[in-house]
């Protein structure tokens, strides 16, 4: 790898996410190309000089890029400093042949929302990818690309379906182990994904993933308080490992398991 160059690319197991690719480059330029996926792309430091379609762009931070599939683009540093960005490569699918047009006329999209939605997706992406939570994300901001392509921004929508919140919920309750997939719940209770995130959130005043890690949180504190040790117990309740219990225990209560378990010794 040249010097100067640090690349992360993965697959993150989500549907309509083909790789996620966060990289720093200084001298490093790309030639021109094309892909096969959307390129959904975020700056974080300096900025990058492209062609798209023989014409010239560029990205900054305060920007969200978005690159159809199929049209020769390239890219390079705009100053020596280099930069460093996030991608996300979308199946050609999620957005559609028929926006591509659209995209080669405006790939710039202004739009701190969008951005903030995803920095929040990306987190959701790593270290290790928290699926219900991703596919979430991925809804909101595939909805609000969706929206820029037609020239149709908008506001978030008021959606109240509390009949369908509920019935998400018991779904929650019932696969909390296992987890359930936003896809599969949306085939389950013929919902869009998008208006189950929305309708869930507006009923029980946070969105299903943060719900799901409470339901699995709060088993995490029964099994541990009955002396069944942290690396047990992760696996137990629906978490990938200890470290990734300890993560959200932490987020939570602001303490480790192994801490919380302890801490019932001092009252006896």
């Amino acid at each position: 790898m040249p010097s100067g160059s640090r690349v992360t690319a993965w697959r993150p197991g989500v549907p309509g996410l083909a790789e996620v690719f966060h990289a720093s480059f200084t001298d490093h330029a790309y030639p021109s190309h094309t892909h096969d996926a959307w390129t959904l792309l975020v700056v974080d430091a300096g900025a990058i000089r492209y062609d798209l379609d023989r014409h010239a762009h560029g990205a900054a931070r305060s920007e969200v890029t978005l690159l159809p599939p199929g049209v020769p683009h390239d890219g390079r540093a705009h100053t020596p400093a280099g930069f460093r960005k996030r991608v996300l490569y979308l199946d050609a699918d999620t957005l559609g042949e028929d926006r591509v047009g659209s995209a080669v006329d405006r790939p710039t999209l202004e739009d701190p929302a969008l951005r903030a939605r995803l920095s929040q997706l990306h987190a959701a992406l790593a270290p290790r990818t928290e699926t219900l939570e991703a596919e979430s994300r991925l809804a909101l901001v595939l909805d609000r690309l969706r929206q820029h392509l037609a020239g149709t921004v908008a506001p978030p929508p008021v959606v109240r379906d509390d009949v369908l919140a509920d019935r998400l919920r018991d779904l929650l309750d019932a696969r909390t182990v296992e987890g359930l997939g936003l896809a599969d719940a949306g085939e389950l209770l013929g919902a869009p994904p998008t208006h189950l995130v929305r309708c869930f959130t507006r009923r029980h005043g946070l969105p299903p993933h943060r719900y799901l890690t409470g339901r699995r949180l709060d088993r995490a504190r029964r099994l541990l308080l009955d002396g069944v040790p942290a690396a047990q117990v992760a696996p137990a309740v629906g978490f990938y490992d200890q470290a990734h219990l300890t993560r959200h225990f932490r987020r939570l209560l602001a303490t480790t398991p192994a801490a919380y378990a302890r801490s019932g010794s001092i009252l006896v």
